[in-house]
């Protein structure tokens, strides 16, 4: 990989927020100036400053979005994200807010972020992490890395469409560095990446070691299963 701008290019890279899907677990925090009034929007109530002295209350809830694309918050009660970035639900939230509280402020994480890789990594598997702004070079990264044997030209990109009801397969080139540029750069909800083995690496290796070639089979064979487990129970 050769350019000279490819730092600067990552760091630019266009970065769209997160839309809201279904079974998303959003992490709610609603603060406000007034304890006492606040309360009844946070359950269970949990202060999120140590200073006892402080004046400003704030707690946080988590809610499940339904399949019907809701999340039901008290006295609010149900509200539909399904497709809105966090921004955008912090915003109508607190519209929402302002009869009840001076001067609301909502904070919203998502807590079950998670994606696959899968093939020719050091640690193939589920990944779940904090980070909601992955880009296809860390989601590796928490993979273990790619392999020796792995096809860095020919990764596969599997995303879930709601709106579409089915899956979009993209092939990513990990060589070149306008990768920086995709939009897939930075990874969605329960996408899923594969990343091919060499064809070549493999013949050689399996020439020094036959016993390799089942193994291999075995492995292509659980790899499968283990991403339509992966689909089906998200």
């Amino acid at each position: 990989m050769t350019n000279n701008n490819f730092e600067n290019e990552v760091n630019q890279a266009k970065y769209e927020s997160l839309k809201i899907r279904e079974a998303d677990v959003l992490d709610i925090k609603v603060s406000a100036f007034d304890e006492i009034a606040v309360k009844p929007f946070n359950i269970p109530t949990m202060t999120a400053t140590n200073d006892p002295e402080s004046t400003n209350a704030a707690a946080s809830s988590q809610y499940m979005v339904s399949s019907e694309g809701f999340i039901v918050m008290p006295v609010l009660g149900k509200i539909y994200c399904l497709g809105m970035t966090k921004k955008q639900l912090e915003q109508d939230i607190e519209e929402r807010l302002k009869p009840y509280l001076t001067d609301p402020r909502v904070d919203i994480k998502l807590t079950n972020f998670s994606i696959s890789v899968l093939g020719a990594v050091g640690s193939p598997g589920q990944k779940t992490t904090n980070n909601e702004k992955l880009n296809l070079f860390q989601a590796v990264a928490l993979a273990g890395d790619m392999s020796d044997s792995a096809n860095k030209t020919n990764v596969k990109l599997i995303r879930y469409s709601q709106e579409k009801q089915s899956d979009t397969v993209v092939t990513l080139d990990f060589t070149d560095a306008s990768i920086v540029k995709s939009p897939y750069y930075y990874l969605q909800q329960n996408d899923i990446l594969y990343v091919e083995p060499d064809k070549k690496a493999q013949i050689a290796a399996n020439v020094a070691d036959p016993n390799r070639t089942l193994f291999l089979q075995l492995l292509a064979v659980g790899m499968s299963v283990l991403a339509l487990i992966i689909r089906f129970t998200n």
